[in-house]
Formats: structure tokens, C-alpha cells, sequence
């Protein structure tokens, strides 16, 4: 038996939420839940579901753009999720991806044969002319003209744009490519054609893929084997004829039911699935589908199902494929279990009663009417929580304070010490011209202003402020001295009142 070249086993992804200043962890989103698979040489693992499943986490965590929360990845026989940064340069060779949207994947600022060459001059595998005839190469194999290489993206239509994604991907020889759905951005017959190129370099390079689509006819037509997934777990895995064929979940055959039928004929029944995917952050108990199967049973409320092989490479993992006979009459037993199923919840919800029209009167003559029911108060949460809550928002009100005060010091520091030396160069400058210092305070108008503290002139650290006269042997002009007792009076202080509140000042 051949080696398989990707296994994945019990991948789990988990993101955490957080909530409030201090960022505290309040739940975990389930995006990816015990996934296991793999992909031999050469093979196309298709990956469907509905949106929200976790598709594109499972390929981003095989090429390690998540780290996964548990589980292993085995690519040819390295462990990656044990892959230290700098051996990621050596891995980056082997696994390489195209990614869903063909016009933000590219660069707008780069030229065609920096796009596609980029990872052969990192690798050492090309520069220069030899670098150009290789993209120019690479560009014909994917269909496009080799006079191409020096234009821009904005100069490409969508599909010529994915073509180029496509010769990026391969230029480094490749031996396994996570297409996150490759083709759902383009019409029709572009995605037919980038399928069939797809196909041909699986032919002719030996590339495997794991093709993650949510159109089941596309993967039908790519994929060896088809894998259904649904909030964050695989439901269904089996080879695409038999998944086509002999379909084992519910959930699988309601996205089958899906797909249109081009020829005219007999319509297969519809499968519609009420209600929407449930949050992955709060996934139902038991079996995650259970919410919208139409075939449900009381057990699948609690108990989770697990993975069961109803014949070689087909496994499905539903209460209703538990203890299957053997042989070909499995998928029989497992359609009738189905359908049983589905019949009694169709006629259970017949039998429901449905809500009426309020009659005032009946209302007006009951007891529920005449004395209602006091309304219960909300449920109180314990004194340990409600403590910690008071706790960390005290924490939170006085570090707030702690900080604007703070800055608010240091910007009353800086405007003092910018005016004060505003001050000096002014008291400098008269000295120079006059040779003499200011009689009154009055002089020296706002820009005392500043400076003023609790009515007393002070420096921006709170001592009283000297300015000696360059030039007049030594003598000193002290701001502090005014008045008889010392301290220099309303009159003194100019504009400057007694009772007005310093702006800034001192520590």
C-alpha cells in the first residue's frame, strides 16, 4: 500500500474570544473538531460543506498559516506541526496554494514575472534572463502568452488572473497544492477550464490537491475521493462515485439534492435544510446536525456519534449507520432508517398545534389575566463573581486616572518649561538692549502667566524664580521678591489674579 504523502490526524482549531480591557478568554471558537484524512501521491480530496464549516482553516492549518490547537500533520513524513520557521523555507517547496479570490492574491503593484518568479529567486532557482524565461514558460503551460510577464494584474480578466495564481503555485514543482476554492469567483465556463488545467498538471506533474469548493459538481469532476464537512467535524468520507451513488448522511444527501440537473426529466426530491449553521462558538450537544436533520432521533440530542465504515473507504458518522449488515444490502437498511425518520418528525410536526389568534375575552375571564405572575427578578450572579467584576473595573477606573494624570503632568511640565525659557531669552534680550532689568512684574505681561503658581512666581518644579542679568556683574533679577512681605501682590502678578487657578506650574 502506497504511503499516503498528507495525513492529518484529530486536527482541532480553536480561536479564542475575548472580551473586556484586560482582553479575558470567555469562550472558544470551534472552527475545526477532531478532522482526520489523508491524500496519497498524486490523488484530489475534495473538501465540501456549507460556509462556515471550517473548509479553508483545515487547508490553512496544513500549510501552517494557523497553528492548530491539537492533532497532527504528516506531510511527507515531516511533521509540520512541529516545524520550526526557519525549516518552513524548505516546506514552503513542497506545499503551495491558490487562493479564492484571484484579484486580492495578486500584488497590483507587480509585474507578472515578479509574481510568479518571486519564489524561484527566494529558492535560488532562477534571476535574471534565466529568471524571465522561466516565468515566460511557466505562463505558456498555464495557457497565457509568454509576452505577458512584464504587465500588471489590472491588465488580466479574472480567469487570466487565476491562470496566473495557478503558474505561481507551480513554479517551485510542487507536490501537493490546497486549492481554497479556486474557482468559485469566475463564470461558468472559466471555472470549466481552469478545472480541466488543473487536471492536466495533476497528469503531467504528479500534483495532489485537496480542493476545497462548496459546488459538489465541481468536485465531482476534479476528485478522487469527496469529503463532507459540517461545523468543524467530517460527517462523510468516501470515493466520489460511491459518494454520488450511495449517499450516508443526511446532511450529505441534502447537498446532493442541491445540485441542479442541465437534461430535462423526472426531479429528484429537494432536501431543504431549515435554519441556518449554528455558531461554531456554541455548537449543539451531541450530533452538531442534529438541529436541522430531518431524520433526527431523541439519541442524537446528546449522544455524538461516531465515525462508522459502511464499506471499505466509506465512512459516515451518524446514528443511523450503526450496526449496518454487511455486504450490499447496507445502503438499503441505512435509505430505510432515513426515511422512517423523516416521515415520523414530518407528521409528528403535523400533529404540532399551531399558534392561534388571542381571544380577548377568553383572556379577560382567566386568572392568568386576572392576577398575573409576578415577573421573576434575574437570577443574581454569585458574590464571588460580582466581587471580581467590582474588582477589575476599580483596577481598570484607576489606572485610567493614574495614566490621564500622567500625561496631563507631562504637558504642564513641557508648556512651563517652554515658556520659561520664552521668558529668559526675553529678560535676556531687554538686558542686552537697556542694560537694565524690568522694574515691575506688570513688565513682563502673559507670559508670567505660565509660571504662576498658588499666586507666587514659581519655575516648573516649584522653586521661586531667579534670572540672573548677563553682563551687570552678577546681580540678579528675582521674580520672587517683589512686594513688601516678599511675596509679589495682585498688581505685581499683572492680569494674573490671586484667585484664578494656575494652568500649569510646579511637580
Amino acid at each position: 500500500m502506497t504511503e499516503p504523502l498528507l495525513r492529518v490526524e484529530g486536527l482541532t482549531k480553536h480561536f479564542p474570544v475575548t472580551r473586556g480591557v484586560f482582553s479575558r478568554v470567555v469562550g472558544q471558537v470551534r472552527a475545526v473538531d477532531g478532522v482526520s484524512f489523508d491524500i496519497a501521491p498524486g490523488e484530489t480530496l475534495g473538501l465540501v460543506g456549507e460556509s462556515g464549516s471550517g473548509k479553508t482553516t483545515v487547508g490553512r492549518c496544513i500549510l501552517k498559516l494557523a497553528t492548530p490547537t491539537a492533532g497532527r500533520i504528516l506531510f511527507d513524513g515531516r511533521d509540520v506541526t512541529a516545524t520550526r520557521p526557519g525549516d518552513l523555507k524548505r516546506l514552503r517547496r513542497d506545499l503551495q496554494v491558490v487562493f479564492q479570490d484571484p484579484f486580492s492574491s495578486l500584488n497590483p503593484r507587480m509585474r507578472v514575472v515578479d509574481l510568479v518568479g518571486e519564489a524561484l529567486e527566494v529558492h535560488g532557482l532562477a534571476k535574471g534572463p534565466e529568471l524571465e524565461r522561466r516565468v515566460s514558460a511557466l505562463l505558456e503551460r498555464v495557457g497565457l502568452s509568454p509576452s505577458w510577464v512584464h504587465r500588471y494584474p489590472h491588465e488580466f480578466s479574472g480567469g487570466q488572473r487565476q491562470r496566473i495564481g495557478v503558474a505561481r503555485a507551480i513554479a517551485l514543482g510542487p507536490k501537493l497544492i490546497v486549492c481554497d476554492e479556486a474557482v468559485s469567483a469566475l463564470d461558468v465556463s472559466i471555472q470549466a477550464q481552469v478545472v480541466n488545467l488543473l487536471i492536466e498538471l495533476r497528469r503531467e506533474m504528479g500534483i495532489a490537491y485537496l480542493f476545497i469548493a462548496h459546488d459538489l459538481s465541481v468536485v465531482r469532476h476534479v476528485s478522487h475521493r469527496i469529503a463532507a464537512m459540517y461545523l468543524g467535524r467530517l460527517v462523510e468520507l468516501a470515493p466520489s462515485p460511491r459518494l454520488f451513488a450511495a449517499p450516508a448522511h443526511p446532511y450529505t444527501r441534502a447537498l446532493l439534492s442541491a445540485i441542479p440537473i442541465p437534461t430535462p426529466g423526472p426531479r429528484r426530491r429537494r432536501l431543504v435544510l431549515t435554519g441556518e449553521i449554528p455558531s461554531p462558538a456554541n455548537p449543539p450537544s451531541g450530533c452538531h446536525f442534529h438541529t436541522r436533520c430531518p431524520a433526527v432521533r431523541p439519541v442524537c440530542h446528546h449522544d455524538d456519534p461516531r465515525a462508522v465504515e459502511v464499506e471499505p473507504g466509506h465512512t459516515v458518522r451518524c446514528v443511523h449507520a450503526v450496526e449496518l449488515p454487511a455486504g450490499s444490502d447496507w445502503y438499503t437498511e441505512l435509505s430505510r432508517r432515513i426515511e422512517d425518520a423523516t416521515r415520523e418528525n414530518e407528521a409528528n410536526a403535523e400533529r404540532a398545534p399551531e399558534p392561534g389568534l388571542l381571544d380577548v375575552a377568553t383572556l379577560a375571564e382567566s386568572a392568568a389575566w386576572k392576577r398575573p405572575e409576578p415577573a421573576r427578578a434575574p437570577e443574581r450572579t454569585t458574590a464571588h463573581g460580582t466581587r471580581a467584576r467590582r474588582v477589575a473595573l476599580g483596577a481598570t477606573v484607576v489606572a485610567v486616572f493614574l495614566i490621564g494624570r500622567a500625561v496631563a503632568e507631562q504637558s504642564r511640565r513641557v508648556q512651563a518649561r517652554s515658556a520659561v525659557h520664552a521668558l529668559s531669552r526675553e529678560l535676556e534680550e531687554r538686558a542686552r538692549l537697556t542694560g537694565e532689568t524690568p522694574a515691575e512684574l506688570t513688565d513682563l505681561g502673559w507670559r508670567l502667566y505660565p509660571i504662576v503658581r498658588d499666586g507666587v512666581p514659581n519655575d516648573p518644579w516649584g522653586r521661586p524664580f531667579t534670572y540672573r542679568v548677563p553682563g551687570t556683574d552678577g546681580r540678579r533679577f528675582d521674580l520672587g521678591s517683589k512686594g513688601a512681605d516678599g511675596v509679589p501682590s495682585a498688581d505685581d502678578i499683572g492680569h494674573v489674579s490671586r484667585d484664578e487657578p494656575p494652568s500649569l506650574g510646579g511637580p
